[in-house]
């Protein structure tokens, strides 16, 4: 099981691009909460670590993970409302986020007890790590879990207007590198966070991945980087595009049997390349719709990663 860490919010999705005045529709979102579904709809078993409140705007995000097949013993409730995300999607389908977070379900987060004794991996980010008391509990539970011996996915996903001491959260993503297997960002983030992916593999991860839109994804290891292209589509927003590469990587990862830190450090060149392009399909496919609506299983072309990639595991010398 994969246990997804952060939280669920309501955006409202503007109905015209480049329309600031269009009609908003309410959907379901948030960098985690995007994440859990893409990884059932993938197949993965999943759970959902969170608070959600239970206004209507919980009610509904409870419902569609339930209906998801997406665990929800580790949810916690409380009567504070939902937050808001408002987007607003330029011409060529780019998002930018206004949130309305004062006091909201999700900020309350504490630490929960233990994880499920089947818990292979735990995946972290955006605005849980950035919104007290919450983000200190959400961090406490990433130090807990990697003392345990998990793999431990981080994906900051900046959200820059919500970060009220910038000095300080970069000392915090810091802090947290020493417990990561897998970071993943993208290009704008690792720009705000100073571009220094030997720094932050020297720090702890063994897999740095920066996506970078249509130009594709590279992962960078100790062992060198390797880069697939994007896929080309007609796009009608990149809302959860990088939530559905998050979930494509640790799915893909799983069925390849990289699940920790030291497999994962010996994947082969093929291995990384049928990873990233199996993520970079599943991006293409949740760009081509409105909204976060990531792929099933079924409608990739080429599974994830074929199962005799477990045996593509490099030996020392090989």
């Amino acid at each position: 099981m994969i246990v997804v860490a952060g939280e669920g919010l309501i955006d409202l999705v503007p109905q015209a691009a480049g329309d600031a005045a269009a009609p908003l529709l309410p959907t379901r979102g948030g960098g985690p909460y995007n994440t859990a579904v893409a990884l059932a709809r993938l197949g993965s078993p999943v759970a959902f670590c969170s608070r959600i409140s239970t206004d209507a705007f919980g009610v509904s995000l409870i419902d569609r993970l339930g209906s998801e097949g997406v665990a929800l013993d580790l949810v916690q409730r409380g009567p504070e409302p939902t937050t808001l995300a408002v987007a607003a999607i330029d011409t060529d389908g780019a998002a930018a986020y206004t949130f309305y977070c004062q006091g909201t379900a999700d900020r309350l987060f504490t630490l929960p007890g233990p994880l499920p004794t089947e818990t292979r991996a735990v995946s972290f980010g955006t605005c849980s790590l950035v919104l007290e008391p919450g983000a200190s509990a959400y961090e406490q539970l990433m130090y807990r879990e990697a003392q345990l011996g998990r793999f431990i996915a981080l994906d900051p996903n900046i959200r820059a207007d919500l970060i009220p001491d910038p000095d300080a959260y970069r000392a915090r993503f810091g802090r947290m590198l020493a417990s990561v297997s897998l970071l993943k960002l993208s290009d704008e983030d690792a720009q705000w966070l100073g571009y220094d992916v030997a720094g932050w593999l020297a720090a702890g991860p063994a897999a740095v991945v920066v996506t970078r839109g249509g130009a594709g994804l590279t992962v960078y290891t100790a062992r060198g980087e390797h880069t697939v292209p994007g896929e080309p589509v007609r796009v009608a927003d990149t809302i959860g595009a990088g939530d559905t590469i998050n979930a494509a990587l640790l799915h893909a990862l799983s069925e390849s049997g990289a699940l920790s830190a030291d497999a994962l450090a010996q994947l082969s060149e093929n291995t990384w390349r049928q990873v990233l392009g199996f993520a970079a399909r599943a991006a293409a496919v949740t760009c081509t719709r409105a909204g976060a609506d990531p792929p099933f299983a079924h409608e990739l072309e080429v599974p994830a990663v074929d199962r005799r990639c477990r045996q593509e595991l490099d030996t020392p010398g090989r």
